[in-house]
């Protein structure tokens, strides 16, 4: 099965906030961001994928009106962070998280790794479909760790993937394997 992944377009709000699951607004680029991506991938699609948030909804919409949407594609839950910034959450929070944020749960929110296990999961029943050709709208931590799935990277690699907005992924994904990977920019 050809796998496209895209990656939500830009979103106005400051790169120093922490917005993870929170449903923040696009930039006004947006419409433009859409049609370069349309110029770079074919509309023909078995069905298209999206994490519900509005930032991937709004995209996957400009391929198709009918889009399954899964809560495993979610960006990461960063719980009582959403929408603080960066350096406004206290050090004796944060400093455990970014010592191991594998295992760390941040406050009310999710581990990567456990992150990791709905994303494979996804990943897993994707596998078993029967679907020649497909799109999947959802956010860099997500791709990220489809990365980390496909060819098996230590999750304490993960933020070491650079992944921006709007960006294109494509591999073909085999019932046990990946075959190939392309990048489009």
């Amino acid at each position: 099965m050809q796998v496209f992944v895209i990656r939500h377009t830009k979103v106005n709000i400051s790169s120093s906030v922490c917005y993870g699951q929170t449903d923040v607004d696009l930039a006004e680029t947006f419409w433009e961001e859409a049609k370069e991506l349309h110029k770079k991938v074919n509309h023909e699609f078995d069905a298209v994928y999206s994490s519900p948030l509005n930032r991937c909804q709004e995209l996957a919409k400009t391929f198709t009106k009918e889009i399954i949407f899964d809560e495993r594609l979610k960006e990461f839950n960063f719980g009582d962070w959403e929408m603080k910034f960066w350096n406004k959450i206290p050090s004796e929070q944060i400093r455990p998280w970014y010592a191991d944020f594998v295992q760390t749960q941040t406050p009310n929110g999710e581990s990567m790794e456990e992150m990791f296990l709905r994303v494979s999961d996804f990943m897993n029943e994707l596998r078993t479909k029967e679907h020649d050709r497909i799109l999947i709208v959802t956010h860099g931590g997500v791709i990220r760790l489809i990365w980390c799935y496909l060819l098996q990277i230590p999750l304490q690699n993960t933020f070491k993937i650079p992944v921006n907005y709007g960006e294109i992924f494509q591999f073909k994904l085999g019932e046990n394997k990946v075959e190939d990977f392309i990048l489009r920019k």
